[in-house]
């Protein structure tokens, strides 16, 4: 996530800069020709404005469809930050005086965090951080899940019994919600808590695993393949036709001018211009479509997972608190 005001002209440049040379060579080429005499290579403007309405309306419905994930996803992890403080002090209320119990959980509960935000980090097919311009980007900030990894994340939180348990599991988030579930009816049986709390309790962790569930759905259902085609190639066909339909009508703005004959060049800046807002357009709804991924425009996970810790730790009455995850060059994941 993007934590300051915006991102910068220049990071936008050096983000896009292989499509501003793609862009200016598909526009250099046909004037040059045009310029040389070659104007049989003109296109009827015409219908290349119909295919442009018909392109902005696909993009501007992808760029809707892929800030409703991102927005989902943000919406997710605002209900894990709330459900974790009820659950903290609903339990530490019902354990009073069995300090080490309510820590075993909450710490139980700090795995949960960790192995779920380890799993949507998980990169996917169809995802877009093997993209150059977003490799590059990482100089300015770092994946946590990537710089670290889960063994050792997981390792100050369980006992040794329940470390070497969860490491042999596929889907570590669900098997530690289990953990939880068993550790509470055990307190039930024991007479630890009444009726009334160990539902309170269980019905938090189902909102646990019902929050896990739809950041799984985003994660691991892509935006439709046939949508994003359907643009891609679409959007391809009106950026190859547009400096070919540009041609005609800036040679004639020089007609009768000091600039006749020349005007044609203008072709290229302003080629230039509208197909780089239209790619730049699509690119920016492709870099947040999948809010897990590791992008600059992620949601704040890792930074969100250490919010909940730090609360609540702090109910454990712990000194020694661990530090919040702050941006690096505005980016915080």
């Amino acid at each position: 996530m993007n934590a300051g005001r915006r991102f910068s002209p220049t990071e936008f440049i050096m983000w896009t800069r292989r499509t501003i040379y793609k862009v200016f060579i598909l526009s250099l080429i046909p004037t040059l020709c045009y310029f040389l005499g070659a104007h049989f290579i003109l296109l009827p403007w015409q219908p290349i404005t119909i295919l442009g309405t018909a392109v902005a309306f696909i993009v501007g419905f992808k760029n809707n469809a892929s800030y409703a994930r991102l927005w989902e996803a943000r919406q997710i992890y605002g209900a894990i930050i709330n459900d974790s403080r009820s659950f903290a002090y609903s339990l530490r209320d019902a354990l009073n005086g069995s300090n080490n119990e309510v820590k075993t959980i909450f710490y139980r509960h700090f795995a949960w965090l960790t192995a779920l935000r380890f799993q949507l980090r998980d990169p996917r097919t169809w995802e877009n951080m093997t993209e150059k311009s977003n490799e590059e980007y990482l100089q300015y900030y770092a994946i946590p899940e990537r710089v670290s990894n889960i063994e050792n994340e997981l390792k100050p939180f369980l006992s040794a019994d329940e470390y070497s348990y969860i490491l042999q599991k596929k889907n570590r988030a669900t098997q530690l919600s289990a953990l939880q579930s068993k550790h509470l009816a055990q307190l039930y049986k024991d007479g630890a808590i009444n009726d009334f709390q160990w539902n309170l309790l269980q019905q938090s962790l189902t909102k646990f695993t019902d929050h896990q569930g739809k950041a799984e759905r985003i994660k691991n259902f892509p935006y439709p393949r046939n949508f994003s085609s359907i643009t891609t190639y679409l959007l391809f066909l009106f950026v190859l036709s547009v400096p070919f339909g540009l041609l005609n009508e800036f040679d004639k703005l020089g007609t009768n001018t000091i600039i006749e004959g020349y005007s044609v060049w203008l072709n290229v800046p302003f080629s230039m211009i509208l197909t780089w807002v239209f790619i730049t357009l699509d690119t920016v709804g492709e870099s947040s479509m999948n809010p897990f991924e590791g992008s600059a425009n992620d949601v704040p996970i890792t930074q969100i997972s250490r919010t909940i810790e730090i609360d609540m730790r702090d109910m454990l009455d712990e000194e020694n608190l661990p530090p919040a995850i702050t941006p690096t060059n505005n980016i915080v994941l």
